[in-house]
């Protein structure tokens, strides 16, 4: 039996992420989450009974050491972050702790046998981009938001470890991934959400700033392939979509495969938080999917025809 603790497994990455692991019945998995973000609906329910909740808050050492000793894992997902644009804007003091998390799960890690830890990194490493696409290997550290920050000081603790303990790790950097389950503080799951009920749609600024979106299928194909295969050991790797699309465009294709009626509004631009373009390399991700990416459109008639999506936004 391979024991793995997933991180933030209530959340919409690590909860997906959970449940495929779940369907291995040589996998047992704990999950843990603090539930401050996430939703206890979102945990796995296993045929094979392999998974284990425990509420509980990475950044409380007692709390995740009890864990850790209990369980004796062989593999780590540290997906728990406070997340969204909005609340990590509005609790920079918080998003700091976080920080507090990753030296916790690193130092466990390390002194009970883990073999290797997969970190969620993200897109907002790269700040306001120098290269497009944007390349793993090429950081320019730009931002000075605290989501930012601690996403880079968490990537500069898992290349210290190894470097000293020994302690293997993939991180992955994810770029925007939709799909169903995810709340509505995210752009996708926020624009779908109003236009299925034909309410305004609200843009920040005149809608050019450019994303990638990554169905969760591809998301967590290509993250566990990276896993099964060890593939990208002590490595990073781009998790997005490939075409650029601005926020306008966004918003008009979900109107038009909804069929909404939903007007659009556009409302002051964020101060910060809200970069110009992204648009990762996903060289590696392909590499590691072996098919083609979820088309776009799709994707979206996907989230709209999971009925538990819109459950889940009210």
């Amino acid at each position: 039996m391979i024991s793995i603790l997933v991180t933030g497994g209530a959340g919409f990455v690590g909860s997906a992420l959970a449940e495929r692991l779940a369907e291995n019945p040589d996998n047992h998995i704990v999950v843990v989450d603090s539930l401050i973000t996430g939703n206890i609906k979102k945990i796995p329910v296993s045929d094979h009974g392999n998974v284990k909740f425990i509420k509980c808050d990475v950044n409380d050492f007692n709390d995740i050491a009890a864990v850790f000793y209990a369980y004796r894992f062989d593999y780590v997902f540290h997906y728990a972050a406070l997340v969204g644009v909005k609340r990590t804007l509005a609790n920079p003091v918080l998003v700091l702790k976080d920080i507090t998390g990753i030296n916790n799960l690193l130092n466990l890690s390390k002194n009970t046998g883990v073999k290797r830890v997969y970190y969620s990194s993200s897109s907002e490493v790269y700040g306001e981009p120098v290269e497009f696409p944007q390349n793993e290997h090429t950081t320019p550290l730009n931002s000075r938001l605290p989501y930012a920050i601690v996403k880079n000081v968490g990537e500069a603790y898992l290349r210290s470890y190894y470097k000293e303990y020994g302690l293997e790790f993939t991180i992955f950097r994810f770029f925007n991934t939709y799909g169903p389950k995810q709340s509505k503080d995210f752009v996708m799951s926020r624009f779908i959400s109003l236009a299925l009920v034909n309410e305004p749609i609200t843009i920040y600024g005149d809608g050019s700033q450019t994303r990638t979106f990554c169905y969760i299928d591809d998301n967590i194909d290509a993250c566990l392939n990276a896993f099964s295969q060890n593939k990208f050991v002590n490595d990073v790797v781009n998790i997005g979509g490939k075409d650029e699309i601005t926020i306008l465009e966004l918003a008009k294709t979900i109107i038009n495969v909804t069929g909404s009626s939903s007007e659009l509004k556009f409302l002051a631009a964020l101060e910060e938080g809200d970069m110009t373009r992204r648009q990762p390399d996903t060289t590696k991700m392909e590499s590691l999917l072996g098919r083609a990416v979820t088309p776009f459109e799709d994707g979206i008639t996907r989230v709209i025809e999971h009925g538990q999506f819109v459950s889940l936004l009210h």
